[in-house]
């Protein structure tokens, strides 16, 4: 089985934000699934995503503070137009990845107890965001 769709996530302010039920919720054929993929896609160059802790906010917030401090604001930035935070997003989005291909056991995702998705928004007011979810299974 092969499904693709579109995803639209509501707009979040900067941070790392966890989006695993959100996600889920709106791929229900996960669930009949016994064995599979699932890949994300996030069509943005100024947001990411990745998988980590699930459990304490203190991990997002201490990811966005790293970030911030691996990737200045305040740097000697070219790419200026949309705004000063629009080059260290792209950067950040970069380091982080546009992309994530998880597996899928039993009608769920096979993540660890502690893992979860993360939408890694690095734009100040970056607005909705589009995830193309590429599902593939038996």
């Amino acid at each position: 089985m092969w499904a693709q769709r579109e995803l639209t996530l509501d707009p979040r302010p900067r941070g790392f934000h966890l989006v695993t039920r959100e996600v889920l919720g709106a791929l229900p054929e996960i669930g009949g699934l016994r064995v599979g993929l699932l890949h994300l896609l996030i069509q943005h160059t100024s947001a990411s995503l990745t998988l980590n802790e699930n459990a304490s906010p203190d991990v997002r917030r201490d990811f966005e503070t790293w970030a911030n401090a691996a990737v200045p604001a305040d740097f000697a930035w070219t790419h200026t137009l949309e705004g000063d935070d629009d080059m260290p997003a792209h950067v950040k989005g970069s380091l982080m990845g546009f992309s994530l291909t998880l597996p899928i056991a039993d009608g769920n995702l096979a993540l660890g107890t502690w893992q979860g998705i993360y939408l890694c928004e690095h734009r100040d007011r970056g607005g909705a965001r589009t995830l193309v979810a590429t599902i593939h299974g038996e």
